[in-house]
């Protein structure tokens, strides 16, 4: 499967020696479920798109420090893309800023969240289990960093995954769509990192409980393999 990372940042300068950018990041995640994937990156966030939707047979969206109301070229276009893809019923998957552009661009709603921010390690409970959840579990675990949250979804899209915090933290449009505010290409030891350098901007209490919160472990792989069992899913579908 070929599939395109249309990367919608940078990790920034100082923490690229620790961690890498997000390629890297996303090469190391994958390279655990599947060695063989044809991984492909484009920086939208530079207006770098396919030149045509089946450049790549599916697509992953990733996170942004930028939100998805605001008003630049290069998330605009993305959103047109994204739009592309699914009347195309090309295989997207969103992650955190990826998965609220689908609820945009698909006429949801997106704002910056009442509860604050969402940092550290989230457990949601899955509501809605599908055929490619395998191997099954009742309850994931993965790396946030967000202040905005899709508070209305688009229509017929389905809620997978929800919490108290965050009630949309996964969900699914038809079959070839799928947003995930989870971050499952970042580690405890990057959410850390980040956090430290956004003490400017995120509460003190709130970054203490997040730090205790990366003591568990998060469904990283897992929910990999899920994703790609999706992305495959839609190819069959569309032979």
């Amino acid at each position: 499967m070929k599939l395109g990372i249309l990367q919608c940042d940078d990790v920034r300068s100082s923490l690229q020696p620790g961690f890498g950018n997000y390629a890297a990041m996303f090469e190391a995640l994958f390279q655990q479920v599947d060695e063989v994937l044809d991984i492909r990156f484009y920086l939208v966030i530079d207006g770098q798109f396919p030149q045509h939707i089946d450049e790549c047979d599916a697509y992953i969206c990733s996170g942004s420090k930028w939100g998805v109301n605001d008003d630049d070229l290069w998330i605009r276009q993305l959103e047109d893309f994204t739009r592309a893809l699914y009347a195309a019923e090309k295989g997207l998957v969103g992650i955190c800023f990826g998965h609220q552009l689908i609820a945009k661009a698909l006429g949801g709603k997106v704002e910056k969240s009442s509860r604050g921010w969402g940092v550290g390690i989230a457990h949601s409970n899955v509501l809605a289990e599908q055929s490619w959840m395998q191997p099954k579990q009742d309850n994931i675990a993965l790396v946030v960093c967000h202040q905005d949250q899709v508070c209305k979804l688009p229509l017929g899209a389905q809620v997978l995954l929800s919490n108290d915090f965050c009630p949309y933290s996964m969900f699914q449009v038809d079959t070839h769509f799928l947003g995930l505010q989870g971050h499952p290409e970042f580690t405890a030891q990057y959410s850390a990192a980040l956090m430290e350098v956004r003490r400017d901007r995120i509460p003190v209490d709130t970054i203490d409980s997040a730090m205790d919160s990366l003591d568990y472990q998060a469904d990283d792989k897992l929910t990999t393999q899920w994703i790609l069992a999706f992305l495959r899913q839609t190819l069959i579908s569309r032979e």
